[in-house]
């Protein structure tokens, strides 16, 4: 599916100016060359603007991410009204595996997994993402659970299978986005498929 532009075409809000301008930079010098004086140069308006809202680059990229996962998230297929969890959950893998993701969804992650890159020496990042992933795990055990409620899937520790799904997702995102490997991704995807067979999904289904 077609992954649209995270700050749309309209430059004149300031805050959708400043992400705008803070990932234009960050594309371009990366975490360790971003300064502030380089998001001002891709900034349209006056870059006083940017101290006025923010300290210092690691508080503008901490709302750079907040910003980039909301937009991530809104492009989320909405599931069909009759989807049991299954559907719902294979859903979802289906779209953070996207194995040809298009170039501006290609982009995202890579400033995405750059900035998580930065975790294991700030604390900042690590915080965030940190948080961000109890979040979602908290999420695939509350789909899991619901699986389990209407009967599509058997009654299984829903906390260790949603830190394994998280997993598998958060490394090859990592792994598509920093190597040239070509393994294929279909691969992983039927092997993640195999295990929600065996481990997950009824005898009748």
């Amino acid at each position: 599916m077609a992954f649209d532009d995270p700050f749309g075409t309209d430059t004149d809000e300031t805050r959708t100016a400043i992400m705008r301008a803070t990932y234009a930079a960050l594309s371009e010098h990366g975490y360790e060359n971003l300064t502030i004086q380089r998001i001002g140069d891709e900034f349209p308006k006056s870059k006083s603007l940017i101290y006025q809202h923010y300290d210092g680059k690691d508080e503008v990229l901490v709302e750079l991410l907040e910003f980039l996962l909301a937009h991530f998230e809104s492009q989320m297929p909405e599931p069909a009204a009759d989807a049991d969890a299954d559907d719902c959950l294979r859903s979802l893998l289906s779209f953070i595996l996207e194995p040809d993701p298009d170039e501006a969804r290609a982009s995202l992650t890579k400033v995405m997994v750059e900035l998580r890159g930065q975790a294991p020496h700030n604390e900042t990042f690590r915080s965030y993402f940190s948080a961000n992933d109890r979040r979602f795990r908290r999420d695939l055990v509350t789909l899991l659970e619901r699986g389990i409620e209407e009967g599509v899937y058997r009654s299984v520790d829903t906390d260790a299978v949603a830190s394994f799904l998280l997993t598998v997702m958060s490394g090859e995102t990592v792994r598509r986005a920093t190597t040239d490997d070509t393994v294929d991704s279909d691969a992983v995807c039927n092997e993640l498929d195999a295990y929600i067979r065996a481990r997950l999904v009824g005898e009748e289904r």
